[in-house]
């Protein structure tokens, strides 16, 4: 059990759950037109199958990779950080694949019944939709490594993190609740794919050398390490910037500029980054900078709520 625990990497699990809660406390705080109050359009079922959907993809993307570095060689010596399971030979491959299987179902179990609590028996081109792109989140997961095309050896990872953890996790789960996409939400759905994606560069300067060697072509690999310092520093303060944008034009009170909270670790994780000549010590960041982007959500989710007491008592009592 200790070596599956360590193989579904938990320090990930907070960052991948960053962007289901901003979009349910944003459906929360944001009622639409056609459903006037908070307990219409939040629901308990949504946000727990959501976060658990969600927490099911990003433990079957750490197995995938685990198993497709593994059998590849990625993981050798020159790797930096803890040993994955099957590199350390705690976990064989095909005990791995097993575990990629299951989970997949799981997941999948997961995200149809999230999909009938959030639309039931109508809504029908919807259902369909949010369950195809269901399985196109569990077959990208396990692509971005496992299989001779897989995407992340030819640096389309970022691309696949930025969607699926900040775009569709974000306006995605809010569409669950809402039937409808805010335009102001994209600001900060874009935000937390960005930094999002700047965990995987992080994580991708750190093994740059190693990947290099075995040819596992990321985006840190293509441009190298100076030009992914600056991309790096465009993901973070973009992130940051588009966050304040959203504040801005939701009209925020001065107290409800809480979220900048976050903004002090994740200015000492550029200053840290910058400062940096040995892409090997960048490994400690790699959790910083997660729960750095967890703050950030959860303090915006905050700042969402206006007279939350009322909405907390609402819910518990007239919420379903």
């Amino acid at each position: 059990m200790k070596h599956w625990i360590e193989a579904a990497r938990l320090r990930t699990l907070p960052l991948s759950v960053s962007g289901i809660i901003v979009g349910s406390i944003y459906a929360l705080s944001n009622p639409t037109e056609a459903i006037n109050t908070p307990t219409e359009v939040f629901s308990w079922k949504i946000f727990g199958f959501a976060l658990l959907t969600t927490l099911g993809l990003q433990v079957l993307s750490n197995f995938a990779n685990d198993y497709g570095d593994g059998v590849k060689g990625t993981d050798n010596a020159d790797r930096v950080g803890p040993q994955r399971a099957i590199q350390s030979g705690a976990i064989t491959p095909q005990a791995m694949k097993k575990a990629i299987i299951i989970t997949s179902i799981l997941t999948l179990l997961s995200a149809v019944i999230l999909i009938y609590f959030a639309f039931g028996k109508d809504n029908f081109g919807y259902s369909i939709f949010f369950l195809l792109l269901g399985i196109a989140a569990i077959a990208s997961a396990i692509r971005y490594t496992v299989g001779n095309s897989a995407y992340g050896y030819r640096g389309f990872g970022d691309i696949f993190v930025f969607v699926f953890f900040g775009l569709v996790s974000v306006l995605g789960v809010n569409f669950l609740y809402a039937k409808e996409i805010d335009p102001l939400l994209i600001l900060p759905a874009v935000s937390i794919g960005l930094l999002s994606v700047g965990v995987l560069n992080l994580n991708n300067m750190r093994d740059e050398e190693s990947d290099r060697k075995s040819g596992k072509n990321t985006i840190v690999v293509q441009m190298g390490g100076a030009k992914a310092k600056i991309y790096h520093f465009s993901l973070i303060i973009t992130a940051m910037i588009l966050v304040v944008i959203f504040a801005v034009l939701s009209d925020y009170n001065f107290d409800q500029y809480l979220f900048l909270l976050a903004y002090i670790p994740l200015t000492k994780h550029l200053i840290t980054v910058y400062k940096n000549q040995n892409p090997k010590l960048l490994d400690p960041e790699l959790k910083k900078l997660a729960l750095s982007t967890f703050l950030l959500s959860i303090l915006l989710t905050v700042c969402m709520i206006s007279l939350i007491s009322d909405i907390i008592v609402n819910l518990f009592l007239g919420g379903r």
